[in-house]
């Protein structure tokens, strides 16, 4: 019972601190399952994992935030900033950025999708990016992503 009650304790103790280290104490679940799968796809291509950046996290959710309101997943809105200003925004340094934007019913579809698309599986495996912020936000069932990936300064 004693180890049980350790096991627990640690799970609920260790996992947040995890993240917290890891600088990701605020992605959601979902957030979480897309950068694990980033890094699963540049592993398997012998690339180096992407380190979270909250910073390109904030910049994507607000971004996402958009998507999920209009109801489109789209790179910008009228009298939205540009890319390059959304991250300066939120606080990002970087020499240069890339962003996947996509929508659908599921993180599993999504990250397949992401796979599928040419364009976006070259940002995922650009070996010159070494940092990445995913926002996602909900809406009708529908999940709006936001990866936003760079090269920092």
């Amino acid at each position: 019972m004693r180890i049980m009650i350790r096991l627990a304790v640690l799970v609920m103790v260790g996992v947040p601190a995890i993240l917290a280290a890891r600088g990701q104490s605020s992605a959601s679940a979902a957030e979480q399952q897309l950068f694990a799968g980033v890094n699963r796809a540049r592993k398997a291509q012998g690339l180096p994992g992407l380190k979270w950046d909250e910073t390109l996290a904030a910049a994507a959710r607000r971004h996402a935030g958009l998507m999920a309101q209009h109801g489109l997943a789209e790179h910008g809105f009228a009298g939205e900033p540009s890319l390059a200003s959304r991250a300066t925004q939120a606080g990002a340094h970087f020499v240069w950025l890339a962003e996947n934007v996509i929508q659908g019913r599921g993180v599993e579809i999504i990250q397949e999708e992401l796979l599928r698309s040419a364009n976006h599986r070259a940002n995922m495996l650009d070996a010159e990016m070494d940092s990445i912020g995913v926002g996602v936000m909900e809406r009708g069932g529908q999940l709006f992503a936001v990866e936003d990936f760079s090269k920092a300064k």
